[in-house]
């Protein structure tokens, strides 16, 4: 007898599927659809660990099972393929980025057919081949024609020792986490996507969506919607007044001072001569700090500006002071600080010596003393005026309503979302299509002095799409803001009817082309448009998005985002691009750490598959937990795996096709159809293969193993371990493919058992079980259980007052 011997089978299989286009997407639309995806992946230089293919093997799971199920189904795979990775191996090596980024593709399209995932490679895209750029490209100009892509000047991280910007993230205590160098907070001309401007409609259409709750929740935090006032405080001495945003008007009584922002472009008019030096050195300090920093930090320092503003609700001069907690970027830049009623202003004013006022009491009346901490809870209203007594949400609305009156404040939505900046200062990302009119009286690519019009920005026309990266030697950041790009002279600066123009130097984030993936998958091969909208009307939206948590919020929010711009456009038929999301959870390394190279203990998937094969490491994956579990890796742990699929194949050589099923077998058939398939549609992959074990020890146990069970048994298992399906599909006797081949029906008649166990109970503790006929009689079931010699002994001291019976669940005797 052959054994089973993964090395031989899974070539021949991946060979076969790949010379017969097993799994490219079917045309026409007659049959029901399945957009199954997952999230691409960036190929890095070290490719898979085995925490990755997780992911890809659920998918795949759910891909074959559908087109089982009579769906047409549209399982893609690509490459999101620009990054700093191979930029910073250009910079150190001199390899051109794209030359890396293919070497990498390689190594990760190879290692994903070794793992025999059913990917229609037909479809296969990369975000940096210029076919690609040109349509992301083609977005982008569609955000900027609708007004959505604007210029602004916006604080950055700027490290001039590596000439980028740097994200909060990257900045600790106001040094580069690469190198320790330092970093200043400058104004910077960056391209701003306006998101904010579908705050609303990414908010309510999270309804219509099957999402996991936490993720709803973290995008619904991220986006922020609140509803308060804005107020205006007049600046004494000045004609200006300063605007805040606040969600407790109820506590206006109670503002004692005012914070600025130390960028808040009135922190200059209002500081008195005697406060100018302190302030001007506290924003110098400020400028070394990142955003996360200034967050983060416990200390509540802060200066105060000699200016004074009134509360437009009493009339008292309030001091203003600047800190940098407050962030020019969030809301207007400045708060209403009141001390008693919010734990941060309860700091600042304790270390400042400011008055601490309270307004609002849980009871309705004014403590009388000095208040030990902030009570920030709502309550009723004291120390207010005429407003005295009102409950939090009452005082909110009459005080709004006075303000708009009064033309001192009015109604406003806020949200924590920010407009989406847009530009990066590297090389290795698509080049934003926009180019700039110049003023100059010789060649600028030659040294001629120029000024660039930035404010008159010039879309480049569609037909010349896509504008392609210069090549460069040097990819090295350096101290000009524009970019590595502005060092192509002759790529930058171009001359069109007799003026000269300078396009665009920064380039797009890596989020661009994750953005939009999916729709391309549809059809990527279209040079005319982004994609049909007959084939989007047949593929949207994705029925199943799987990958990791960590894109809960950014890429998730970017994408939708651009889906509602394309659908306002419309290029999309649908108002959200996921249906159905699922997160896989981490596989750990053997410690229970997670896997890093620094660590030692990634566990790289060649190594497992040349040990055990590709099917068993599927298996092992899908078999470790709860697909969405942490779980550690344990390579030991295979060998089981391996062990059931070396008796699947050794109980399938033995098959008769003459055998027949008896009762008990095809009730556990049926039970078992049953069972893989709800797992399977629930994802709940682990269950789904444990019953699978069941049945095969039972086929095992058979002297003449029927064909009938076997072939159940080979299309149940051939979704989670391919290669193996379509080998015992052909040892059975039949041709190839398994994949063709539709999904076993069970009779949920034939599920049903013919007996049952039932527990008997004597005043309610369990003393024994018994066997009876399916819903047995309670004198059958009491007649059984007096044959039970714990049961018989029992009755012979005591009387039996009352018998409970609950037909196949339960039988309890009371004494």
């Amino acid at each position: 007898m052959t054994r089973y011997n993964p090395a031989a089978i899974e070539p021949k299989w991946q060979a076969y599927w790949n010379d017969h286009d097993t799994f490219k997407t079917p045309e026409g639309a007659e049959r029901p659809k399945a957009y199954i995806l997952d999230m691409f992946p960036y190929p890095s230089g070290s490719g898979l660990h085995v925490g990755h293919p997780e992911g890809y093997t659920a998918t795949d799971i759910m891909a074959r099972y559908r087109r089982a199920r009579g769906y047409d189904v549209l399982h893609p795979m690509g490459w999101d393929a620009f990054g700093l990775p191979a930029e910073q191996h250009a910079i150190l090596t001199g390899t051109h980025p794209r030359d890396t980024t293919v070497q990498n593709i390689e190594t990760f399209k190879r290692q994903l057919k070794m793992l025999g995932f059913s990917y229609d490679w037909s479809r296969e895209i990369d975000t940096t081949s210029p076919d690609y750029v040109r349509w992301t490209q083609w977005i982008f100009l569609e955000l900027f024609k609708r007004g959505l892509a604007y210029q602004n000047e916006v604080p950055v991280n700027w490290c001039p020792a590596l000439g980028t910007v740097l994200a909060n993230e990257e900045v600790i205590n106001g040094l580069s986490e690469r190198g320790g160098h330092p970093v200043e907070r400058v104004p910077l001309r960056q391209w701003v996507l306006k998101i904010t401007a579908y705050a609303d409609r990414l908010l309510a259409d999270l309804d219509d969506v099957e999402w996991p709750n936490s993720t709803r929740i973290m995008q619904q935090e991220w986006i922020g919607r609140s509803e308060g006032a804005e107020v205006h405080f007049q600046v004494v001495g000045h004609d200006a007044s300063i605007e805040v945003y606040t969600t407790r008007p109820d506590t206006l009584f109670g503002a004692t001072f005012m914070v600025l922002a130390p960028e808040h472009p009135l922190v200059d008019a209002i500081t008195s001569d005697r406060q100018r030096a302190d302030v001007t050195a506290y924003v110098e300090q400020a400028k070394s700090k990142s955003e996360r920093d200034r967050q983060a930090s416990k200390d509540k320092t802060g200066v105060f500006t000699g200016g004074l503003a009134i509360n437009p609700v009493n009339g008292a001069e309030v001091p203003v002071y600047i800190a940098d907690y407050v962030l020019w970027g969030y809301g207007t830049g400045a708060i209403m600080a009141v001390p008693a009623h919010d734990e941060r202003d309860f700091e600042f004013a304790t270390a400042h010596g400011i008055p601490i006022i309270e307004v609002v009491s849980k009871t309705g009346a004014a403590s009388g003393a000095p208040l030990a901490e902030a009570m920030v809870e709502q309550g009723i209203a004291v120390n207010s005026g005429k407003y005295d007594g009102l409950s939090t949400a009452e005082f909110k609305a009459r005080i709004t309503k006075d303000l708009e009156e009064a033309g001192k404040g009015r109604a406003r939505v806020e949200y924590k979302l920010r407009d989406w900046i847009f530009s990066r200062q590297r090389y290795w990302g698509e080049p934003i299509p926009i180019y700039f009119p110049v003023d100059t009286d010789g060649d600028p690519r030659v040294g001629a002095e120029f000024s660039i019009h930035y404010d008159e920005p010039m879309a480049v026309d569609a037909s010349e799409l896509p504008l392609r990266l210069p090549e460069l030697d040097d990819y090295k950041p350096g101290k000009d803001p524009a970019g590595v790009l502005a060092r192509a002279a002759d790529w930058r600066f171009f001359r069109k009817d007799g003026r000269w123009y300078a396009r665009e130097t920064n380039t797009m984030p890596q989020w661009a082309g994750s953005c939009w993936y999916y729709l391309r998958f549809i059809d990527p091969r279209n040079e005319s448009e982004i994609c049909s909208r007959e084939l989007a009307e047949r593929w949207l939206p994705v029925d199943l998005y799987v990958g990791g948590a960590e894109h809960a919020v950014l890429h998730l929010l970017y994408a939708r985002f651009w889906h509602k711009v394309l659908f306002d456009a419309g290029v999309v038929p649908t108002n959200e691009p996921f249906k159905k999301l699922v997160h896989q959870g981490m596989i750990l390394g053997e410690g229970g750490q997670k896997m890093s190279k620094s660590r030692g203990n990634v566990v790289n998937p060649d190594d497992i598959v040349d040990a055990f094969g590709a099917d068993s490491m599927r298996v092992y994956e899908m078999f470790m937990g709860p697909l969405e579990a942490t779980k550690p890796w344990s390579t030991s742990s295979i060998a089981g795996v391996r062990r059931f699929l070396d008796r699947v194949h050794t109980v399938t050589a033995r098959a008769e096709a003459s055998a027949r099923s008896d009762a008990a077998l095809t009730r556990l058939l049926h039970q078992t159809i049953r069972k893989v398939t709800d797992d399977i549609e629930g994802m709940r992959f682990n269950t789904a293969i444990s019953a699978m074990m069941v049945l095969s020890n039972e086929l095992m146990k058979l002297e003449q193993v029927p064909t009938e069970a076997l072939e159940v048994l080979a299309k149940l298992l051939h979704p989670f371990a391919p290669h193996l399906g379509e080998e015992l599909w052909g040892m059975l006797g039949h041709s190839p493919s398994i994949q063709h081949q539709a999904w076993p029906e069970y009779d949920p008649a034939l599920c049903e058992e013919d007996e049952v166990e039932v527990p008997v109970q004597i005043n309610g503790k369990v003393r024994a079980r018994i066997t009876l006929p399916k819903d047995a009689t309670q004198d059958q079931a009491l007649k059984a259980a007096k044959s039970a010699d714990v049961v018989a002994a029992q009755l012979a001291d005591k009387p039996l007052r009352k018998v409970i019976w609950v037909p196949n669940k339960i039988l309890n005797l009371i004494l």
